[in-house]
């Protein structure tokens, strides 16, 4: 059987979808609580899914790193609508990046999920990912949309529905001694004091245990 890893988190929550109201919170908050959460992709009645355990906030227009920084557009309007809502975005021309839309309607703010440990459906992910040691199989935004098979086609999926093929529920608990932060990666490009600020935060999971 593969072993991608596992979490050591202590107490496992039900497995309930996390409520719009847990995506209402700042924007910061939310990074640093979906840290522990399960993030599930559903593919013909299939579950396959892993432990959220890095994120990076992004903030309104006025972050200078985040893709509101311009207003509106029509890449990024999910970001402007209902919170709980996945905002899936291609960069560089060939990878696609998963986000949480976070706030009230009408302010951009999301939650890029970073890395994941995986927990179900590890051949399924395997198949995604020959030939890639499993410790790298979810590490990185742009594997873990790879490993679960995520694109645009899921840009503005419902997180809270259960029924939906991507959500995101209740997971481990995570104290705060196990969580860490620093600047978010890949945007030497904006201004301080945006390109400090720590708003990264990653939880202290082992992988390829």
């Amino acid at each position: 059987m593969i072993k991608a890893g596992r979490c050591c988190l202590g107490i496992i929550l039900d497995m309930n979808c996390l409520p719009q109201s847990f995506y209402l919170g700042e924007v910061t908050g939310v990074a640093r609580a979906l840290l522990g959460k399960r993030l599930v992709r559903q593919v013909d009645g299939r579950r396959i899914s892993g432990i959220i355990c890095e994120t990076e906030a992004y903030r309104g227009e006025d972050d200078l790193a985040c893709h509101a920084h311009s207003g509106k557009t029509r890449r990024n309007e999910v970001m402007y609508g209902l919170p709980g809502r996945a905002y899936v975005y291609f960069t560089y021309g060939m990878h696609w990046c998963l986000n949480t839309v976070c706030g009230e309607e009408g302010y951009p703010a999301a939650v890029l999920i970073r890395a994941i440990l995986p927990e179900e459906g590890l051949e399924w992910i395997a198949a995604r990912r020959a030939g890639v040691e499993p410790a790298n199989w979810c590490n990185g935004p742009a594997k873990l949309t790879k490993a679960l098979g995520v694109d645009g086609g899921l840009n503005g999926a419902d997180l809270m529905d259960a029924n939906s093929p991507l959500f995101i529920e209740e997971g481990y608990i995570i104290e705060q001694a196990q969580i860490s932060t620093s600047p978010r990666v890949g945007i030497q490009s904006a201004p301080e004091p945006w390109r400090s600020m720590p708003w990264r935060f990653t939880c202290s999971c082992r992988a390829g245990a």
